[in-house]
């Protein structure tokens, strides 16, 4: 059971990533399918595609587009699994929907850690668009832009993944619009309950 140009995917720990351990409790932190925040990203390889040779394999980790598992509700309020859906919790997954296989970036995706903003008059957590490179892609490296870059992305073109209880950013390398030199006082901005999910 092969698909011609799709990766068919399975999610690691169920479709949603909707509840919290606090205090040897589970609490539920939201019931709603449609939220896209809660949809799981992250699932493992069932079959690779037959058209063509990809260092994916089977049995990778692989984090994905959130519509891939993402259930909705029809015209008629009857919900619904995803296009993406196959059969027996697989799903097919294009590859420009894989952005990370075994904490590597996948095609032209590179991912950011956000950075504290250190102005005290600011209500802001973090600086807007400014991030620290944590795994980069065959082109940014050919352009010298290294893990551990401080970086600017433009606006809007960021998406929030938990990797290895990190809160990161993923974007496409030409979302990265300018590199700077450490001054020597930015932080990375990973909040307590990325770690704990």
């Amino acid at each position: 059971m092969k698909s011609l140009y799709d990766f068919i995917v399975s999610p690691l720990e169920g479709r949603y990533n909707n509840t919290k351990k606090i205090g040897g409790k589970t609490l539920i932190i939201n019931t709603k399918i449609e939220t896209f925040k809660n949809v799981s990203k992250e699932a493992v390889v069932i079959e690779v595609p037959a058209a063509y040779k990809t260092k994916i394999k089977k049995g990778d980790k692989v984090f994905v587009h959130h519509n891939v598992f993402r259930r909705f509700y029809d015209i008629k309020g009857k919900e619904k699994n995803s296009r993406s859906y196959f059969k027996d919790d697989m799903y097919f997954c294009d590859p420009m929907q894989i952005y990370m296989y075994n904490n590597k970036s996948h095609l032209n995706y590179c991912f950011v850690s956000p950075v504290k903003n250190i102005d005290k008059l600011s209500n802001n957590k973090e600086q807007t668009q400014l991030g620290i490179l944590k795994y980069t892609n065959k082109t940014l490296e050919a352009l010298g832009i290294t893990p551990g870059t401080l970086i600017t992305f433009t606006p809007d073109s960021e998406f929030e993944f938990i990797i290895n209880s990190e809160r990161l950013y993923c974007m496409k390398s030409n979302n990265i619009a300018l590199t700077h030199e450490y001054k020597g006082n930015e932080k990375e901005n990973n909040p307590s309950w990325a770690k704990s999910s």
